[in-house]
């Protein structure tokens, strides 16, 4: 991973001028669109009809669009209650989040999956919205909230119009080709661009008609010059975050199913960011059948996943050991699987949504997600806004926090509120290494973001021993660029546990047992000054759950470095893997992560564990 660059924008008070020119032209890019929609210039000489079906890969909730059809929409963690063929329009929002569900339509899937009885409610819903809401509007016609809106609407249009009038229907698509045409003319930056012209193009192409073929032909262009761009060659987004790229790629999907539909050939960067999407949705799924929740993006449900990987063909290949372009590092055991981020964050306008939790790890124990971050996502904010904005420091990640600070800070003011909440003073540069053998693999990785403000450098040991199915870990704190440590400096080391682990600290006060929601006991030894549990938050489709954080404490000495050693290991040690054949050019593990029977931290001997490391009752 190439290291990030120096930003001057980084320097306080110096995104201004780029918020005031960004500021001009989004409000005259809004005025052109608001302009042409109260004017009616968006129609064509006729209503269109409808050419394709678009199909949403993404799986939908029958019993969710039952409660829809009763009157009762549960969305972004708030719910309301209108009452069967009630007006959800007329009613205050209980929260942004539940507004922002309900004015991209994401209650839509749900209900079209009802039958018949789905699709006139969802017609109704959709013609009251119209009525209302079908004018220029900073919050209803966002690119936020417009994106998915639209792209709902295209994939509900063939089961709506099967319901509708003849007039009905033209309003329909009629609203389909007005939103594509707006859509594709936002000016919001490049984070979401081609989701965008995605969206844009199924919407467009899914019609007839000499102005949506236009619009289709324009937008295609565009993106698949935006595409080489945005999906880097191992598959990972420009952004870095695994579940925007899961997002995309079935996005991706059906515009690729449309076009078969309409006989047309995908062009190649489509076709081979598919591909490479594919590749790193593979690379990033672990042992539970999630995502690893790093950069602005949450582990993601286990069926979303699947519902993209089973569209590849590719989909029982092994996954690479890493994904260099990205800047991720994948080790894997019998039942250990780990993810760690060895890259530094997005930097400029793609990092509105990036972390700073430099070399956080993600760690599945078989079925059993143990350790993880907070999940920060751009949907995560019914905690407050401000709330879910501070987890995507370094507190958030399963990582080293230096003196309580943070690596970086998130852009607020004006030009926050223009150019986003981009993340800067982050870390610049983050090197690693891998090597493997028969005995497992091991990766080492380093970051300067503590470098200006304490003259620390932090590197991160990982070894996975694939006969005993133990990770191995040591975090080494030493003085940048070869010097030394000006002055003592207070560390914590955080160790975030997925929302259904069990955690309990053992009598010694150092070993923490783990139990996952397969009751697979797993030990967590260590040799720090100090182990306190502490409260947590772990995002699920936007929502928050509560959870524990093991955090290991110490200080971090003047002068020479400092290390902490830590171990996770199976209640019951598994069986002796025989050895594979040894891998060419290997080299050995380093000593240092060969944490021997003498140098572990003592086995617990409290009267709550057992000879074996089993609770007693």
């Amino acid at each position: 991973m190439p290291a990030r660059r120096f930003l001057l924008d980084d320097m306080p008070g110096a995104h201004l001028p780029s918020a005031l020119v960004a500021a001009f032209r989004r409000q005259v890019a809004y005025e052109l669109n608001a302009g042409a929609l109260r004017a009616g210039r968006l129609d064509g000489a006729r209503s269109p009809n409808l050419m394709a079906t678009p199909r949403d890969f993404r799986p939908c909730d029958p019993p969710l669009g039952r409660a829809i059809l009763g009157g009762r929409f549960v969305l972004g963690g708030a719910m309301i209650d209108v009452g069967p063929g009630g007006d959800p329009w007329d009613r205050i929002s209980p929260s942004r989040s539940f507004a922002v569900a309900m004015h991209r339509f994401d209650w839509a899937p749900h209900l079209l999956s009802c039958g018949e009885a789905g699709a006139r409610e969802a017609l109704r819903l959709f013609l009251e919205w119209r009525r209302l809401f079908y004018q220029p509007n900073r919050f209803v016609w966002s690119g936020e909230v417009l994106e998915r809106r639209l792209f709902n609407l295209s994939c509900g249009a063939r089961r709506m119009a099967g319901v509708a009038s003849d007039a009905e229907a033209g309003v329909l698509f009629n609203a389909l080709l007005h939103q594509a045409r707006y859509l594709s003319g936002l000016s919001e930056g490049p984070a979401r661009l081609s989701e965008r012209l995605t969206v844009a193009w199924t919407a467009a192409a899914a019609l007839n008609g000499r102005s949506a073929e236009q619009l289709a032909a324009r937008t295609l262009t565009r993106l698949s010059h935006a595409l080489p761009d945005v999906v880097l060659p191992d598959g990972g987004l420009k952004s870095r975050s695994p579940q925007a790229g899961l997002e995309l790629l079935l996005d991706l999907l059906t515009l690729d199913d449309v076009l078969l539909q309409r006989g047309r050939e995908t062009p190649t960067p489509v076709a081979r960011a598919i591909d490479r999407l594919g590749a790193a949705t593979r690379f990033f799924t672990l042992g539970d059948g999630r995502l690893g929740a790093f950069q602005g993006g949450e582990a993601a449900d286990p069926q979303r996943v699947r519902a993209a990987l089973n569209q590849d063909d590719d989909v029982d290949a092994r996954p690479l050991g890493a994904a260099p372009h990205s800047g991720y590092h994948r080790l894997v055991g019998r039942a250990i699987q780990v993810l760690v981020d060895a890259g530094p964050p997005a930097d400029g306008a793609w990092s509105v949504a990036a972390c700073a939790q430099p070399l956080a790890l993600e760690v599945t124990c078989g079925a059993d997600r143990i350790f993880t971050n907070c999940g920060w996502s751009p949907d995560a904010v019914s905690v407050g806004e401000a709330e879910a904005q501070g987890l995507r420091l370094t507190p958030g990640g399963s990582t080293a926090e230096l003196g309580g600070r943070s690596v970086g800070r998130l852009l607020s003011g004006f030009p926050g509120d223009v150019l986003g909440p981009r993340l800067i003073g982050a870390a610049r540069t983050v090197d690693g290494a891998r090597n493997e053998n028969d005995a497992g693999a091991w990766v080492t990785v380093n970051h300067d973001g503590w470098a200006s403000r304490f003259g620390v450098t932090h590197e991160r040991r990982l070894f996975v021993d694939g006969r005993r199915d133990e990770l191995r870990g040591e975090d080494l704190f030493f003085g940048a660029q070869g010097g030394r440590i000006p002055r003592p400096v207070p560390l914590a080391i955080r160790f975030h546990t997925a929302a259904d682990v069990q955690v309990s600290v053992a009598l010694d006060g150092r070993s923490v047992l783990l139990r996952g929601a397969s009751n697979s006991g797993w030990w967590f030894r260590n040799d720090a000054a100090e182990v306190v549990l502490e409260p947590s938050i772990q995002f699920q489709n936007g929502l928050p759950r509560r959870s524990v954080q093991v955090v290991l404490r110490g200080l971090i000495s003047d002068g020479g470095p400092t290390r902490i050693r830590w171990k996770l290991t199976p209640v019951e040690a598994p069986a002796t893997k025989p050895a594979g054949p040894r891998l060419r050019n290997a080299e050995p593990i380093p000593a240092a992560l060969i944490l021997d029977a003498e140098v572990d931290p003592p086995a617990p001997d409290g009267a709550d564990v057992d000879a074996d490391g089993a609770e007693l009752a």
